[in-house]
């Protein structure tokens, strides 16, 4: 588990234990983080994480917040039937329940769940084509994501089989002209893969925008290139952990309030 950067500014309430505590801080730091960088959609769009030593309860945003007022002890705990646990003072999304609660019941290698509606991630879910392999940073989730069709907002708990059938054992699924979503063995995995994903779909529209014709490398070498990703970002978390200290570092500066 990566620490946050300095424990003795944490505001843990006595009836939460120590590990859900500090998974709790992670997540609100995502959601900081996600504000910081403009990954929104004012109230809506989720990042849900297991409870520790859980499979059947898992941490997410109180509906009607923005990110930037997410605080670790703000956070819902529910279960996979969307009950709250111990505290009924928010409600959650049902939209969000339904995509979240979906991954977090069918696949016990996920610990965090992140989808966001960002500009670019819902202008390339909307392209026949999806992700294409045009620079550096897309080439690492080369032949790694992906798609599920749309089937209008995510409100009808039928749609999970078709979500969880989408997503397979991958790590980054599309929704066809609806968003992003990253799964992860962490807070810092899911947030990070989020970002540089939506940061590929960032460059595409741009790349695309200038209307000239581009170039893509041979599928040996997007292979090659997204091998060489899997080897140092999911092999050797030592790189994962600098990334995220340095994330946690850079919301610290403005207060630790997603601490208390």
């Amino acid at each position: 588990m990566i620490s946050t950067t300095d424990p003795h500014r944490n505001r843990k309430p006595r009836n939460i234990p120590d590990a859900e505590w500090e998974v709790r801080c992670q997540l609100a730091a995502a959601y900081r983080m996600a504000a910081k960088f403009q990954l929104t959609d004012l109230i809506y769009t989720h990042i849900s994480v297991r409870v520790p030593g859980r499979h059947d309860q898992f941490l997410i945003n109180p509906h009607g917040w923005f990110f930037d007022e997410i605080t670790a002890s703000s956070l819902v705990k529910i279960d996979v039937d969307g009950r709250p646990v111990d505290d009924d003072r928010f409600e959650v999304n049902a939209a969000g329940f339904t995509i979240h609660s979906a991954l977090h019941q069918s696949r016990p290698d996920v610990e965090c769940v992140a989808h966001l509606h960002t500009d670019a991630g819902m202008a390339v879910a909307a392209l026949q084509c999806g992700l294409l392999p045009l620079n550096q940073i897309s080439m690492q989730f080369y032949d790694r994501v992906n798609y599920h069709d749309y089937e209008g907002i995510s409100l009808d708990l039928d749609e999970r089989s078709r979500i969880v059938a989408s997503m397979g054992d991958a790590h980054y699924l599309i929704l066809r002209n609806h968003g992003l979503l990253t799964t992860g063995r962490s807070v810092a995995e899911a947030f990070t893969r989020m970002f540089y994903l939506n940061r590929a779909c960032e460059i595409q529209v741009k790349t695309l925008s200038m209307g000239q014709p581009y170039t893509l490398p041979s599928a040996e070498v997007c292979e090659h290139a997204a091998k060489q990703h899997d080897d140092y970002a999911y092999l050797d978390t030592v790189h994962l952990d600098r990334e995220w200290t340095a994330l946690l570092r850079l919301v610290d500066r403005e207060g630790g309030e997603y601490r208390c």
